[in-house]
Order: structure tokens, then C-alpha cells, then sequence
């Protein structure tokens, strides 16, 4: 079977897609591992995949905030920055890999796969609109066209571009695509047997903002706790590694974790609070739940899911900055039924009806560069090793 690498970098809602494509490639007896951000370690590692951490590439750290236009330059410098590309051929040379698997942001990482001809796929784990308007104007392309880098071109030129989300819910899948692009569906997280309608759930808030360092998220989610207070349901939060449980008030009936899987609190929930990011607002939907979103980040894909989401009738978009009688009164409507709940459960259904994981390895499958079986040779002395 095929030696894979997986080349990714610590930005939060990223990592899922790419962990469940792996599993799903390794089910298959395929040998996987990750190369990444040295924090992402603790993620990756346990779910039982080698892991190598980046040596060249910029310092950088998700749980550290990134304020003004010092933090925006950190930011997107992390996807231009050749060096997670002199890391990925690097590692190559260690341990040769029949495939590369690249998250479609690391343009670094895609530039030096491209020059050194290696059979590689793209992982988009938003919504292509987004990321296309992204590289197509404002402050990420120019960065990259300040290191020679097209990312758009560099996307076409690989083997396969997979979007791990809806193809009806991403604005890009109502035109014609270039015939490398493939929507899969959002790769699916552990679900239960069968789901409890919602409106037989008792009352259950999570409340889940980012687990990057946005600004500002520690006043919204103050913000929220603030507007659930008092509130006939139980509220459970998860602050992730940014925000501290302690630094927070929070009223009677609510539980404060710094971790807790989702897969534990979303088959019972009643409605979900975030900010707008992919993976958890697809999760919440494919339990059925609908959703209140805060979009944190203007260059993000927030917002954008959020509009989509609230023109689907499934959830109501505020402001990161609305006052807590703002937010109370959208949760009251949010938590009673009506067309909102509807729209979330076809939703769901939608989704949970192709798991982009299976999907992935299907495609991947059929690439000539992957061996179908254990016959596989090494590359000849001709060759550098791994590359093609």
C-alpha cells in the first residue's frame, strides 16, 4: 500500500478534515504520517500517526494573538513561508512517500512540492469561495506574489484538489470548476446510531468559539455567559487553549472546560453558539442543531459561513461585539421550534449522507502514484527519494 505524508499547520479547525481523510487512509492499510507545527503534536500523535515536527518554517502558535499589522504579516506569513517546503523535502529524503497530502493554504509547502515534481493533493477545509476570493485579491496574494507564489495555479497543478465540505452549502459548488476540484463532504466526526429529534432534547446550550487566539474573543464570550444567565437551559462552554475557564464569569446551571469533546454534548444539544468556523458549525448541523454565530474574524471564513448558513434559514449571525440583550434575545428565539430547527434537521441530513473521509480515499485511490497493494518497489537510484 501507499506511503502518505500529510503536510498541515496549526490553525484550529484544519486538522479534523486532514485527520479523518488519514484514518480513513490508514482503515485502508495505508502507512500515514503528519508533518506540522511542533503544537500540533498533541493532536496529531495520539489519534496514531508518526509526527515530525516543522524545523524551518516561522515560529508560530495558534494560542498566541496576533493583533494589528504585525499580527496579520505573522499570520498569513505562515502559509507564504518557504520553509515548511525545505522541511517537506527534508523529510522526503528521510522517508520516502508515494503521495503528499497539502493543506491548500501552505503555499510554501505546495511551491517546493511543484518544482520538485512530487504527486501531491490539496486539502481545502472551508469553502472553496472562500479561499479562491482569498488568493485571488487582498493582503494573502500579495504576499504571495511577493515570494513568486500563484496559488491558484499551484492548486491546479496537482493531482487532485479535495474540498471537505458541502458541495450545496459552499457558494463555489452552483458553477463549473476546474475538473481537478472535487467536493467530498464534510469528513464526519463519531455520530450516535440515531439522533433524538431536537425538539424532544431538553434545553442545551454549547457555547464554542475559536480555539485560536482571535481578538476580541475573550469580550465575546464573556458577552455570551453574560446573556445566558439565568437562562431555562444548561449551558455547557469550551474555551480551548486560549482562553482560561477561571479568567470567566458565568451564571448557575453552566459548566466552563477547557476541553471537552463535542462528540459527548452535541447529540444532546439543543443550540450551538460560535463563531463561525467550518468544522464546528458542520458538526452541529449534521446533529441537527441549529446555530447562533458570531463571525470573530474579518478575513476569515466566518462570515461567510454564517451568511450562508443564516440565508439556509439555519442559524442567526451577531456581531462579535453585540451587547448581551442582543444575544439573550436571539437565544430565546433559537430555542424554541420553529423553521430554524426544520432547516438545520435538512441540513443535517444532508450532510451526514457523504462522509468526505470516504470520499477522499476513494479518489486518492485512483491515482497512479498510489500502489494498490503491498508489491510496491522502491524508487530507483535515478530518482530522488519520494519524488516522482
Amino acid at each position: 500500500m501507499a506511503r502518505i505524508l500529510f503536510v498541515t499547520w496549526d490553525g484550529g479547525g484544519n486538522l479534523p478534515p486532514a485527520l479523518g481523510i488519514a484514518r480513513e487512509l490508514q482503515q485502508r492499510g495505508h502507512r500515514v504520517r503528519f508533518l506540522g507545527h511542533a503544537l500540533q503534536r498533541s493532536q496529531i500523535a495520539p489519534a496514531g500517526f508518526p509526527f515530525e515536527p516543522y524545523r524551518h518554517a516561522r515560529p508560530w502558535q495558534s494560542t498566541t494573538e496576533h493583533r494589528g499589522a504585525t499580527g496579520l504579516f505573522a499570520s498569513l506569513s505562515v502559509f507564504t513561508d518557504p520553509g515548511p517546503g525545505r522541511d517537506l523535502l527534508d523529510s522526503l529524503d528521510r522517508e520516502p512517500a508515494d503521495l503528499i497530502v497539502i493543506d491548500c493554504l501552505l503555499l510554501g509547502a505546495l511551491h517546493a512540492a511543484q518544482k520538485a515534481h512530487l504527486p501531491r493533493v490539496v486539502l481545502v477545509h472551508t469553502f472553496y469561495e472562500y479561499v479562491e476570493r482569498a488568493m485571488r485579491s487582498g493582503p494573502a496574494q500579495v504576499l504571495a506574489r511577493m515570494h513568486g507564489q500563484d496559488p491558484l495555479a499551484l492548486w491546479k497543478a496537482s493531482d487532485l484538489i479535495l474540498v471537505a465540505t458541502d458541495e450545496h452549502l459552499d457558494p463555489a459548488g452552483k458553477r463549473r470548476l476546474h475538473p481537478s476540484i472535487h467536493h467530498i463532504g464534510a469528513v464526519h466526526h463519531p455520530m450516535p446510531a440515531t439522533l433524538t429529534p431536537v425538539s424532544y432534547r431538553e434545553p442545551r446550550v454549547l457555547v464554542s468559539l475559536s480555539i485560536n487566539n482571535l481578538p476580541g474573543q475573550h469580550r465575546a464570550l464573556q458577552s455570551i455567559l453574560d446573556a445566558l444567565k439565568g437562562i431555562n437551559a444548561h449551558t455547557v462552554v469550551t474555551t480551548g487553549p486560549s482562553i482560561t475557564p477561571d479568567t470567566l464569569t458565568t451564571g448557575p446551571n453552566t459548566e466552563i472546560h477547557g476541553y471537552l469533546p463535542h462528540d459527548t454534548v452535541l447529540p444532546r444539544s439543543t443550540l450551538v453558539i460560535g463563531h463561525g468556523g467550518h468544522d464546528t458549525t458542520l458538526r452541529a448541523l449534521a446533529h441537527d442543531v441549529p446555530l447562533l454565530m458570531m463571525p470573530m474574524h474579518p478575513l476569515a471564513d466566518h462570515r461567510m459561513i454564517g451568511d450562508t448558513l443564516e440565508n439556509h434559514g439555519a442559524a442567526q449571525c451577531l456581531h462579535p461585539t453585540a451587547h448581551p440583550d442582543q444575544i439573550r434575545a436571539a437565544v430565546d428565539t433559537l430555542l424554541t421550534n420553529g423553521p430554524h430547527r426544520a432547516a438545520a434537521a435538512n441540513l443535517g441530513k444532508q450532510i451526514r449522507a457523504h462522509n468526505g473521509a470516504t470520499r477522499a480515499a476513494d479518489l486518492i485511490g485512483t491515482l497512479p502514484d498510489v500502489p494498490t497493494s503491498h508489491t510496491h518497489t522502491a524508487p530507483t537510484k535515478s530518482k530522488e527519494p519520494g519524488r516522482r
